[in-house]
């Protein structure tokens, strides 16, 4: 497994409308890379995110799915979801303001 840095493990936030939902109760939804872990996860969070304390992280691997362009089938790249909750004294995090 390759060494991954705090700055490497996540790669985006998840914007649908079931994670805009968790935001009320400070659940933030990240993809994140597929080899991190969730102690990883939640190291990254914490130093990314001035003021951010973590609760519990909960992650989703999700399988690629099948494509098939004539004869050839293959499949997409495989993703990694975590769902932050952050504790209730902890600071929002500043990327889902204003949405």
């Amino acid at each position: 497994m390759a060494d991954i840095k705090y700055y490497d493990v996540i790669l985006r936030p998840v914007i649908t409308e079931k994670s805009m939902n968790g935001m009320a109760d400070k659940e933030y939804t990240f993809q994140v890379h597929p080899d991190a872990n969730k102690s990883q996860i939640k190291e990254a969070v914490e130093k990314m995110f001035e003021g951010a304390k973590v609760a519990r992280v909960n992650t989703i691997n999700c399988q690629g799915k099948n494509k098939r362009r004539g004869m050839v089938v293959g499949k997409t790249a495989r993703t990694k979801k975590a769902i932050v909750k952050l504790t209730e004294d902890s600071k929002e995090i500043e990327i889902y303001q204003g949405l």
